[in-house]
C-alpha cells in the first residue's frame, strides 16, 4: 500500500492491479484508515486519468455482490440524480416508464443532509416496504414491470468505507472519485444503461456549470469505457425542482402530476429524463417520441395505474393515489405571505433544503428518525412578480415553534427584489459520447 500511496504522491498513473488492491483493501478494511486517506488527499491532489478512475470503478464495483438482472426481459436502464431537493422524478417518471414498456428495476437512496432521498418519500406511504430479497425484487420487475428498492446485497463495499473516509478528510470534491462512487453503485446494481441527471446551482454537489459539465463528462466518459452507454443531462439546482419540499408533501406532488392534476418544472424534467430512458431502452425512437409515450401514459391513466400496482406490490396501501390525505398529516398546517413587494430574484436552494430537515423532514445523523407529514409547499418560483400578501408558501410544521423556526429560515432564503429577472432554465445540456450539446440560452 505505502508503494501505491508513493507512486500516486508523484502523480504516477497506476495500474489496473494496484488499483484493484487499493479497492479490495478498502472492502476488506484489510489497511489501516490512514492509508487509505493518503492515497485517498493523493488522488485529490494529482487527479487520475480516465483509464486510472476507469479501472477504479470497476473494482470498487467488484468489491462485492453484482445484481443479475439478465432474468428480466428486455433493456434495463437506470436514472441516477447527484442529489437536489424537491427532486422528485424517480416517484413521476419510474411508473411512466414501466407504463410505456420499459422496464424499471432501480435501486435508490436515503436523504442525508439538505437532499432528499426517494426511500425516505416511498416509506411515507404506509405500509410500504423498500427492503426487498434480490428475488422478489427481480419477480415485481418482471410482473409489473417497476420496483423501487433499497441497495440489496453487499453492493460496492469499498465505497461505503472510502465514501465515509471522504468525507472526514476533505477529498469529496475530487472528480475521479465522485465519478468512482457513483457508477460503482450503479454498475453493481445491474442495469444496462444510465441517464444521469447531473445537477447544478445553489442547491447541487457542484455549484457551477462548468463543474457540473466535468463531471458529466467524465462520468459519461467511464460508463463508456465499462461498456455501458451513459446519457447525461446537466440540470438546475437554482430552486427546488418541485413545489413540495418534505416526503409526504414530495409523494402527494408526485400523484398529482400523474393524475394530470399538476404540471411545472418537475413534470418538465421527469419527460426529459424519462425520454431518454425509453429511448436508450429501444421503445421510443427518439427522447422527444419516449416524452410523447409518458404524456400520453399520463393522459389515459396508466402511470397512475402503475404507481399504484407498485405500492401494492411492495405492501403499502395503494389508496393513497386516489385520496392522498391517506398520507401523513401535519399538525400544524401554515400559509405565509411574501410581506413584500418585487421579483423573486434569487433562492438559496441548500437553506431551503436545510430548512426542511430542520422540520424533521431530513436526518441530521445517520439513524436519525424522519417526521414524513413536515415540511413546506413553496407558491412562488424565480422570476416571479409578487405583492406583499401573495402567497409565499403554507408550513407544514410538528409545531407552532417550529413553523415559526421554518418560516424564518425560508425567508432568509428566498430574495424578492426590486427589478425584474427572467425564469431559470430546467436543463443546460446534454452531455454524450458524441461530445456537449449546450441548451437554451447556453446554445
Amino acid at each position: 500500500m505505502l508503494e501505491i500511496i508513493e507512486k500516486k504522491k508523484f502523480g504516477q498513473e497506476l495500474t489496473r492491479e494496484e488499483i484493484a488492491f487499493f479497492a479490495q483493501a478498502a472492502a476488506e478494511k484489510s489497511v489501516p484508515d490512514y492509508q487509505l486517506s493518503a492515497l485517498l488527499m493523493a488522488i485529490r491532489l494529482n487527479g487520475m486519468t480516465d483509464q486510472e478512475t476507469t479501472d477504479l470503478t470497476l473494482a470498487m464495483r467488484d468489491s462485492g455482490d453484482i445484481a443479475d438482472l439478465s432474468g428480466i426481459p428486455g433493456i434495463k436502464v437506470d436514472k441516477h440524480s447527484t442529489g437536489g431537493v424537491g427532486d422528485t422524478t424517480t416517484l413521476v417518471l419510474a411508473p411512466l416508464v414501466a407504463a410505456c414498456g420499459a422496464p424499471v428495476a432501480k435501486m435508490s437512496g436515503r436523504g442525508l443532509g439538505h437532499t432528499g432521498g426517494t426511500l425516505d418519500k416511498l416509506e411515507s406511504i404506509p405500509g410500504l416496504s423498500v427492503a426487498l430479497p434480490v428475488e422478489d425484487f427481480i419477480r415485481q420487475v418482471k410482473e409489473i414491470g417497476v420496483a423501487v428498492v433499497g441497495q440489496t446485497g453487499h453492493l460496492a463495499p469499498a465505497d461505503k468505507t472510502l465514501y465515509a473516509l471522504r468525507d472526514v478528510t476533505s477529498t469529496v470534491d475530487s472528480l475521479p472519485l465522485i465519478v468512482s462512487s457513483i457508477l460503482s453503485k450503479k454498475l453493481a446494481a445491474g442495469s444496462d444503461a444510465i441517464v444521469l441527471d447531473v445537477k447544478t446551482g445553489s442547491g447541487a454537489i457542484m455549484h457551477t456549470l462548468e463543474d457540473s459539465l466535468k463531471l458529466a463528462q467524465n462520468m459519461v466518459r467511464v460508463g463508456e469505457l465499462a461498456g455501458k452507454p451513459i446519457v447525461a443531462l446537466v440540470s438546475g439546482m437554482d430552486q427546488p425542482l418541485g413545489t413540495h419540499v418534505g416526503n409526504a408533501l414530495e409523494v402527494k406532488e408526485a400523484i398529482d402530476i400523474l393524475a394530470g392534476r399538476a404540471g411545472g418544472d418537475l413534470l418538465e424534467v421527469s419527460l426529459t429524463l424519462g425520454g431518454y430512458m425509453l429511448h436508450l431502452a429501444g421503445k421510443a425512437e427518439t427522447p422527444e417520441a419516449g416524452q410523447a409515450m409518458m404524456k400520453q401514459a399520463i393522459d389515459s391513466g396508466a402511470g397512475l395505474e402503475k404507481l399504484k400496482q407498485m405500492i401494492a406490490a411492495q405492501g403499502g396501501d395503494p389508496s393513497v393515489c386516489d385520496d392522498v390525505n391517506r398520507l401523513p398529516q401535519a399538525q400544524v398546517i401554515r400559509p405565509v405571505t411574501c410581506g413584500v413587494s418585487g421579483w423573486v430574484s434569487k433562492m438559496n436552494t441548500m437553506a431551503l433544503g436545510l430548512a426542511a430537515q430542520a422540520m424533521g423532514a431530513g436526518r441530521m445523523k445517520v439513524d436519525d428518525e424522519l417526521d414524513y407529514s413536515v415540511g413546506f409547499v413553496l407558491q412562488v418560483r424565480i422570476g416571479d412578480r409578487v405583492e406583499a400578501g401573495t402567497p409565499l408558501c403554507v408550513l407544514h410544521a410538528r409545531s407552532e415553534e417550529n413553523a415559526d423556526r421554518a418560516e424564518a429560515a425560508i425567508r432568509a432564503a428566498i430574495t424578492i427584489g426590486q427589478e425584474a429577472c427572467g425564469r431559470v432554465p430546467n436543463f443546460y445540456a446534454v452531455v454524450t459520447k458524441d461530445g456537449i450539446r449546450r441548451l437554451g440560452a447556453d446554445a
